[in-house]
């Protein structure tokens, strides 16, 4: 009596690509779900838009804050210190229509500083904020 062979097994060659969607799927849900914490962070930034301004004070009418690169503030051409600073602005808001803060540094200053004043200006009562170019 013949008994059968067994049957000869050949090596996988073939990808298996089951884990590997299982990693791509659970890295997807992952960013779903962190992405809108790390957009809350975000400053927000409107682009400019060129249209007729209905009435809005003049620029000069609003506040210009100045920083430069050796660590210097002014409020409106009028250097200032540090400490300050929220006074200042505060003053100059009460003269200003639309409660417009300008900020304008130079490329050498830190984006900390930039900051730093966008969170004086707001918290002097500064409702609207702007970055400005040098």
């Amino acid at each position: 009596m013949m008994g059968k062979k067994p049957p000869q097994e050949s090596p996988i060659t073939d990808i298996n690509v089951t884990p590997l969607v299982d990693v791509c799927l659970v890295l997807v849900i992952i960013f779903m779900v962190i992405s809108p914490l790390a957009m809350q962070a975000a400053i927000e930034v409107a682009s400019s838009k060129a249209r007729a301004a209905k009435g809005q004070s003049a620029i000069a009418d609003n506040v210009r804050v100045d920083l430069d690169e050796k660590g210097g503030v002014s409020v409106n051409g009028r250097k200032v210190s540090w400490d300050q600073l929220g006074y200042a602005v505060k003053k100059a808001l009460s003269a200003s229509k639309d409660k417009l803060v300008g900020v304008n540094a130079s490329p050498a200053v830190k984006v900390g500083s930039v900051v730093e004043v966008l969170d004086v200006s707001r918290q002097s009562g500064a409702t609207r904020l702007a970055l400005l170019n040098p």
